[in-house]
């Protein structure tokens, strides 16, 4: 007589606390950072007068892009009514939350006394962007709670639809804001363009996307559930089109900045002159960040290899860390036109420094800080998908899959034991 046993397809419990141990000691540190720059004060950073949002705010508008961009895979399945992606939405949902919340608390505790914070939400002043974004980000939150409970929940199952229109629609909203805090800052010439509101929104779906596949790969591997190539193939192809749009839009912002000869030795400096900065530009943004990725995902061989798949996806990731501490950092330290046309010998902000280049050197705990926002939003992803189920039973092709009712489209496998 053979006995059944029922195999449930979740990651063993030893190695589930062994990844929330790993995250929890990174949120620690990152707690930690944050206590030791609120009691000692920011000047144990790398910031300074020229510098005022470092390698932090690199992290969180990194966050808060991928967000907005992860949001977009359940907004294919539900308001472009593509079938193949609605079995994602749940996930992409929860990704979408647990970011933009790990994003929004390194900005919390990065600006200094997070207690005053229920100051800044109860007075506005609407003619600035950053007020704006106060209702942008907490109404996004509510909004995909709202999505998620639509696509979990029959009740809600007839507004699926509308609400996810409204998503997508507001986290287009969001992203441009974000861009707009930095378009809107015409004292700094590398921000001063209306371009980065666009550009923001296609950096987001890269980014975002591109942390989805990681997630959805990693979460199934150690599920044992099964990815499809079929599917794999159209994230990934998705993919490649997001990082050449991205490798697009960054060469038309650079070619209208060159339209205007006054910023002829802005781009000359971020570009050939700037230091890390134009090595970061370079190497990190442009050949690791956008070529390597885009030569993966197009190669008619590494193209359909997961762990190349994994690598296009890392280094898209990294590129993107690279492109934003460019545009946020380096933006920061070339010198302000105090009177264009006209050479300032000394100014009080950034007296000593040659040529008015401000310096900038990340401190541990800035850095930190960063990580320990990483680490949360990837708490509440791992959290969610092992209480919430948020990953569906199974990925696999059609073709592939077994019929109805077999074991392995149900919720457990079945293992034969014989006696003893």
């Amino acid at each position: 007589m053979k006995r059944i046993v029922y195999r449930e397809w979740r990651i063993p419990p030893a190695r589930y606390w062994g990844i929330l141990g790993i995250l929890a000691a990174v949120v620690g540190l990152g707690g930690l950072a944050a206590l030791y720059l609120e009691h000692e004060g920011h000047w144990v950073t790398g910031m300074s007068n020229s510098v005022v949002w470092g390698v932090p705010h690199v992290f969180a508008v990194f966050l808060i892009l991928a967000a907005s961009g992860a949001i977009n895979v359940a907004s294919v399945g539900t308001v472009f009514n593509k079938g193949a992606y609605l079995p994602l939405g749940r996930l992409s949902g929860l990704l979408a939350v647990a970011l933009l919340i790990g994003g929004l608390l390194i900005l919390v505790l990065d600006l200094g006394r997070p207690d005053r914070l229920l100051v800044a939400m109860t007075h506005y002043n609407f003619r600035s962007i950053f007020a704006w974004n106060i209702y942008l980000y907490t109404g996004f939150v509510v909004l995909v709670i709202a999505y998620l409970w639509s696509m979990a929940d029959r009740m809600g199952a007839p507004f699926k639809q509308s609400i996810g229109v409204l998503a997508f629609v507001w986290r287009l909203a969001l992203t441009t804001a974000t861009g707009s805090i930095f378009g809107f800052l015409v004292a700094r010439q590398a921000f001063d363009t209306a371009f980065l509101a666009p550009m923001f929104v296609i950096m987001s779906l890269a980014y975002g996307l591109a942390i989805f596949l990681l997630v959805l790969i990693f979460s199934c591997a150690q599920d044992a559930r099964p990815i499809g190539d079929l599917l794999l193939q159209r994230l990934k192809n998705l993919l490649g089109v997001f990082v050449a749009a991205v490798l697009y839009f960054t060469l038309v912002y650079y070619l209208t900045k060159l339209y205007g000869a006054k910023n002829y030795d802005l781009v000359g400096w971020v570009l050939l002159r700037g230091g890390i900065y134009s090595f970061t530009a370079w190497v990190g943004w442009v050949l690791l960040g956008t070529l390597v990725p885009l030569g993966i995902i197009w190669h008619p061989v590494l193209g359909r290899d997961r762990r190349w798949i994994v690598a296009a996806c890392a280094l898209v990731i990294l590129g993107g860390f690279a492109a934003l501490y460019v545009i946020l950092i380096g933006s920061q330290v070339y010198p302000l036109q105090i009177f264009p046309g006209h050479t300032v010998v000394a100014s009080g902000v950034v007296d000593g420094l040659r040529a008015g280049v401000a310096h900038y050197h990340p401190s541990v705990p800035e850095v930190l800080l960063g990580l320990g926002g990483v680490a949360v939003a990837l708490v509440i992803t791992a959290v969610g998908v092992r209480v919430l189920q948020f990953l569906p039973e199974s990925l696999a092709d059609p073709e592939a899959s077994a019929p109805v009712g077999s074991g392995a489209l149900r919720r457990f496998s079945i293992d034969e034991i014989s006696p003893g």
